[in-house]
């Protein structure tokens, strides 16, 4: 029999258990004949085999008698309940010895693909609480041994001096338990190109081979709280009980149903969460009754819920021909509750979002924060009731610190905080806004007022804005038009060949023409004569 413990060394639980489980390993080796082994199998290192054999969360304790799963320990995690559990199971094979120390020994696996050891020594990452340096010789070793958090940054650009001690910090902060590193792209710039590098400084948190860009806020605190959700389990299983504290604790929540014979999603929808970086909860159940709740009939679906409602989800995923390429962007589109602040750490977020969300922007002060914030929520929720049509654009409610962001409210959109709200409705990918109804109305702080702006733009009879100085939008217009003329040549090089041969044709026979004329006032000149 053997006793492993899947486990991550970002976990908290996991570090927590370490004492226990070091006893139970000291507890078996004292046993000439214990009938029971005890292993690792760390998560990190081994992901795609963790998720292949159905590791939902960390620590996840398995039962294998040779090789084969027997069961998944889901009892207390206290040590005399687990040497109690340890030894109901134990099977001593007295014709042959056991190991007598707890050095590393080899334990059967249900594959070969990972090696369980016995009291196997965690990773050590980061061990001297330093920013490591990368370049083109040791990044994909790097990346290959866990989930690092990579600064690339240029030795003259400003931002990046001013987030230099601040990254050596968080280094600090993560010895042992994260690696944060930088690439000079200067001196490396093959490199900063390969990893489509686009501005300093670019951070980036690589994880079981997939890589997202972190465009929150620069503070040690916030990165802090990044790297901490960003290396918590992907997916955690959950009892039924526990649903409705899920959901209450969390703005958007993810909720996997499936059959618990069903493995193959949980390993899917595992790897797509990797662009989320730990910023929405997913939470997985095998539980008849939530397929009964929620009226599923499928073998399995994903399920969003927002803004602490746990009466309806606000969208659902089955696709169960091509999961993998709808996946990730069902997870990207339904991130965003459908009410919250606009600031620092949530501009990137909600304005450059993958779907392009319209976005309704409200300037607060201090004194009206509370009752538009209010607003707003109640207007969002009304929202959310009132959509039906699964193919129109979503939509995210917001407020904004007018006093804070006044300038750029301003320069962007015209506006400025008032005795009377205002309300615009913007487009940021495009950067263009609209300000009023269909009725030239300005758009007011009201159900009836903002939805029926969005039903005017979604039909396009509000004419739109632009955040755009005269400059800009000549440029943007002029480079529409380059690229729509690039486009047409790539694909339509035959066409564009026989027109490119048509305009010399055309070209040629009138310089011939421009030619002839002037030889034949050469042979005709005109007569100085008067008569």
């Amino acid at each position: 029999m053997a006793l492993v413990e899947n486990f991550s060394p970002y976990c908290g639980h996991c570090k927590a258990f370490m004492p226990t489980w070091k006893q139970l390993v000291e507890d078996v080796a004292t046993v000439k004949d214990p009938g029971i082994t005890l292993a690792q199998l760390n998560c990190v290192q081994y992901g795609d085999f963790c998720s292949e054999i159905g590791v939902k969360y960390y620590p996840m304790i398995n039962l294998y008698r040779k090789g084969e799963l027997v069961e998944t320990y889901d009892g207390s995690r206290d040590l005399e309940v687990l040497q109690e559990y340890i030894e109901k199971h134990a099977e001593p094979i007295t014709a042959k010895a056991a190991p007598t120390s707890a050095q590393p020994v080899v334990v059967a696996a249900p594959t070969t693909k990972a090696v369980l050891h016995v009291q196997t020594p965690r990773a050590d990452v980061n061990p001297a609480g330093t920013v490591l340096k990368l370049d083109s010789t040791n990044f994909n070793d790097v990346l290959a041994k866990g989930p690092v958090f990579v600064k690339f940054f240029a030795p003259w650009c400003g931002h990046c001096k001013k987030l230099a001690p601040i990254w050596a910090k968080l280094a600090g902060h993560l010895q042992h338990r994260l690696t944060i590193a930088e690439v000079n792209c200067d001196d490396h710039s093959a490199l900063c190109k390969e990893q489509k590098v686009t501005g300093f400084p670019m951070l980036i948190y690589y994880s079981n081979g997939a890589s997202s860009e972190y465009t929150g806020s620069r503070k040690l605190e916030k990165l802090q709280e990044f790297t901490e959700k960003a290396s918590i389990p992907a997916i955690t299983e959950i009892q039924t009980s526990e649903l409705e504290d899920k959901v209450q604790a969390n703005s958007v929540v993810y909720l996997l149903i499936h059959a618990a014979s069903n493995s193959a999603i949980v390993r899917e929808v595992t790897q797509a969460s990797a662009i989320l970086l730990g910023s929405v909860p997913i939470l997985t159940s095998t539980s008849p009754d939530l397929f009964k709740r929620f009226s599923i009939s499928e073998p399995w679906a994903l399920l969003a819920f927002k803004d602490q409602d746990l009466s309806n989800p606000t969208s659902t995923y089955y696709n169960p021909y091509d999961h993998q390429a709808g996946l990730s962007q069902w997870l990207q589109a339904n991130r965003i509750a459908t009410s919250v602040e606009l600031s620092q750490d949530t501009f990137q977020v909600v304005m450059n979002a993958a779907h392009k969300p319209l976005v309704v922007i409200v300037p607060v002060t201090k004194a009206t924060e509370k009752d538009i914030s209010l607003k707003v929520r109640e207007i969002g929720k009304k929202w959310k009731a009132k959509k039906t049509n699964k193919g129109s654009r979503e939509v995210v409610f917001t407020w904004m610190d007018a006093e804070k962001w006044a300038k750029w409210l301003k320069n962007m959109y015209g506006i400025t905080a008032s005795e009377e709200p205002s309300v615009i409705i913007a487009d940021h990918e495009k950067l263009v806004f609209w300000d009023v109804e269909a009725s030239n109305q300005p758009i007011k702080l009201t159900s009836p007022s903002i939805f029926a702006a969005i039903d005017g733009i979604n039909k396009g009879v509000i004419p739109y804005k632009s955040s755009r100085n005269f400059a800009e939008r000549l440029g943007v217009y002029i480079n529409d038009k380059l690229t729509s003329m690039e486009g047409f040549v790539l694909n339509h090089p035959i066409w564009t060949l026989l027109g490119f041969m048509g305009f010399i044709y055309a070209f040629y026979r009138f310089m011939k023409r421009i030619m002839a004329d002037e030889m034949n006032d050469l042979r005709h000149p005109n007569s100085r004569r008067l008569d």
